[in-house]
């Protein structure tokens, strides 16, 4: 009976085909998704499709990573292997207990099981960079069809002599390859619209307008980790260093809440601003990983000039330039002015049960000129000068069906910040997550993302509630409510504040090829009351619901269906304010061909009701327009497959609006009531 079972050490279960830019839809599903960094969580997705996780070679913070298991689901994954030895098969997982059917199928296609002892590659590194499969160039090319006014000859009668320096076409350049816990080397180069593609060191523009680069080596002796050009970190819960690999409220209402300890990870995105720019090592010491980096890089900012008592010129700048556009004369010369520095170490401890795991960190910022805001009300407590430093603590702990978590840190101003937390297993069919996070008004990190209702960690305080209820095999239920409140002033809010929001969606899946979830979301939060006639400006509560019902089905292997109904309100202290979107999309899959198309209705009193619709798009590019106004939106996304090693895509959107004569504003401004717009990437693997 042993001898049949040894095959099976080396035997992964067939894989499936998996729409991943679907999958991060449904996953972190969310009707106002501005803040989510679409692109780095489908790239870590995508690395994992193409490079399953090992199960018996992995580890906690690796699986966390997939955002697809709940922190006790890890924990229990870990004592099955330790109390029953390596798994033999992916077939093992229906035992692990926690683990039900539909974690099991969304698990699948990221993990596998296999034996190391057969598969390891014993090659110089050299040999196994010429071998890799995963291997890639990506060019892409987009472009609006209409002419916008930044692209027009400058009119001597208006007072607006601005105009774009460079063409109308995006390009956009990449190219990667790496192998999981080996090696990863990339390159990114992107033009935007309006930029120049031109040669000139004068103004640091060779070429493209924006480079990154990372090369990164892992497992290398004691070293896990060494990493030289542009990467990210992402240690505790962000609060100090997150490499933007986050998801904040959405649909997923456990497993998003606390954020895997990654450490260093390869910077790709096109992002101009989110990364760090030197190097950094993580050493192993026994139970202790030590981390430690420094960046040096350049940043976008307008310098100005100041006298001082002494009558001596000196220059400051009132904050950071993060759009990435260096398009007009004015954003070229603000191009690279202010020289960043960052460094510092951090030591995370792991017990060797891998139920506690516990940290501190350290770091210090350092620009070439000091940051002084405009002086603003709301601006009283930002941070000014040239340097800042921080130090915090991190730590986590899984104890039987409860995991706790957390992140404490004070920065030089001596302002506080920390967001603590906990996701426990009630039952087979019941999880939830709390989690509390204050952060003082005079809290500043520059490279923090913790949790939170605002885009950066300062002047918040709040409770968050999740629950996820499994009350039958096909039926899910999830939902959230988050109490926060903001002690100082805020921009556009011109008094302390509060706020709450809830969430409630239902989710039924009959089949695997069809799903339906209904989903209904509440948030209310003080700003200043527009088109106020009073004589004093006061804040008062605007209330924005949405509610969501979607329908997907695939009748046959080459068809697929999907619908989709929004709905929202707006009002503050005022007539209410709706819209509404109606969108439906026809989907076709052949052998070397993938046709993608949508038609949608959308109607919304002004932008306050816009109607944010996720779409198919070439591969690491994300599109979610925010539509508002009465028109329709269309597109069509073909992706063909001529060669073995070669994958084309071509997309054409067109979005026509009625009773408009313009579209835009600004130098973005188009004349008439169509905004039109293709798109063509190719991909060739090497």
């Amino acid at each position: 009976m042993l001898f049949p079972l040894l095959p099976l050490c080396a035997q992964d279960y067939p894989r499936q085909n998996i729409d991943l830019d679907l999958l991060v839809q449904e996953l972190f599903a969310e009707q106002d998704d501005e803040n989510v960094s679409y692109e780095d969580l489908y790239e870590t997705l995508f690395q994992y499709y193409q490079r399953p996780i090992d199960l018996n070679r992995t580890t906690p913070e690796e699986l966390a990573s997939l955002y697809l298991l709940s922190r006790p689901q890890i924990v229990s994954f870990f004592d099955y292997v330790q109390e029953n030895g390596e798994l033999l098969s992916i077939y093992e997982l229906q035992a692990i207990p926690g683990f039900d059917r539909l974690t099991i199928n969304q698990l699948l296609p990221f993990v596998r099981v296999q034996d190391a002892g057969l598969q390891a590659d014993t090659r110089p590194l050299w040999q196994r960079v010429i071998g890799e499969d995963n291997n890639a160039l990506i060019l892409r090319y987009e472009r609006t069809l209409q002419q916008r006014r930044g692209y027009t000859a400058i009119d001597t009668n208006s007072r607006s002599r601005s105009r774009y320096l460079g063409s109308p076409e995006k390009l956009y350049l990449r190219y990667r390859i790496s192998h999981a816990r080996d090696y990863s080397f990339g390159i990114t180069a992107e033009k935007d619209a309006g930029e120049q593609f031109t040669w000139s060191p004068s103004t640091r523009r060779y070429g493209f307008d924006y480079y990154t680069m990372h090369l990164q080596l892992y497992n290398k002796g004691r070293f896990k980790t060494i990493a030289l050009g542009d990467y990210q970190l992402q240690i505790g819960q962000g609060l100090l260093l997150s490499s933007g690999y986050s998801v904040g409220k959405g649909s997923e209402t456990i497993t998003t809440v606390s954020r895997p300890n990654l450490g260093i990870r390869p910077y790709n995105s096109v992002l101009e601003y989110a990364f760090l720019r030197g190097g950094a090592v993580t050493y192993d010491a026994g139970k202790i990983d030590i981390t430690a980096f420094y960046s040096n890089k350049l940043v976008d900012a307008n310098l100005q000039a100041q006298l001082d008592t002494l009558l001596t010129e000196t220059q400051f700048f009132s904050g950071i330039q993060t759009t990435g556009f260096h398009r007009t004369p004015t954003e070229l010369a603000n191009k690279d002015q202010v020289r960043e520095q960052v460094y510092g170490t951090s030591l995370q401890y792991q017990s060797d049960n891998r139920t506690l795991q516990a940290g501190i960190t350290a770091l210090a910022s350092n620009y070439s000129s000091p940051l002084r805001k405009a002086g603003a009300p709301y601006q009283r407590f930002e941070f000014s000068g040239t340097e800042n430093y921080n130090i915090g603590t991190n730590y986590s702990y899984t104890w039987q069906n409860v995991y706790l978590f957390g992140e404490t840190a004070v920065s030089k101003s001596g302002g506080l910040g920390t967001v603590n937390g906990l996701i426990a297993n009630l039952s087979n069919r019941v999880e939830m997550s709390m989690l509390y996070r204050y952060y003082a008004r005079n809290f500043h990190t520059f490279y923090g993302s913790a949790f939170g209702e605002g885009t950066r960690n300062i002047n918040e305080q709040g409770f968050y509630t999740g629950i996820k209820i499994k009350p039958l095999p096909k039926w899910e239920i999830t939902a959230y409510y988050d109490r926060f409140k903001f002690p100082w002033l805020r921009y556009l809010v011109d008094a302390p504040s509060r706020g709450d929001e809830y969430l409630v969606r239902l989710y039924f899946k009959p089949n695997r090829q069809s799903s339906l979830y209904a989903q209904m979301r509440y948030e209310s939060k003080g700003r200043n009351l527009t088109g106020n006639t009073t004589a004093m400006d006061y804040v008062a509560q605007a209330e924005r619901r949405n509610y969501l019902l979607y329908f997907e089905t695939s009748p046959t292997k080459t068809l697929n269906l999907k619908s989709r109904v929004q709905f929202s309100t707006y009002e503050q202290e005022s007539p209410q304010q709706t819209g509404y979107l109606i969108a439906q999309d026809i989907n076709f899959t052949f052998n070397k061909l993938r046709l993608s198309t949508r038609y949608a209705l959308f109607d919304t009193d002004s932008y306050d009701t816009r109607q944010y619709a996720y779409e198919r798009d070439v591969l690491y590019a994300f599109s979610i327009p925010a539509l508002s106004g009465k028109g329709t939106r269309m597109y069509a996304l073909l992706q063909l497959r001529p060669f073995r090693d070669f994958d084309l895509w071509v997309k054409y959107g067109i979005t026509h609006y009625r009773n408009q004569s313009t579209i835009g504003t600004g130098l973005e401004t188009i004349e008439g009531p169509r905004r039109s717009d293709v798109k063509v990437q190719a991909r060739y693997k090497f």
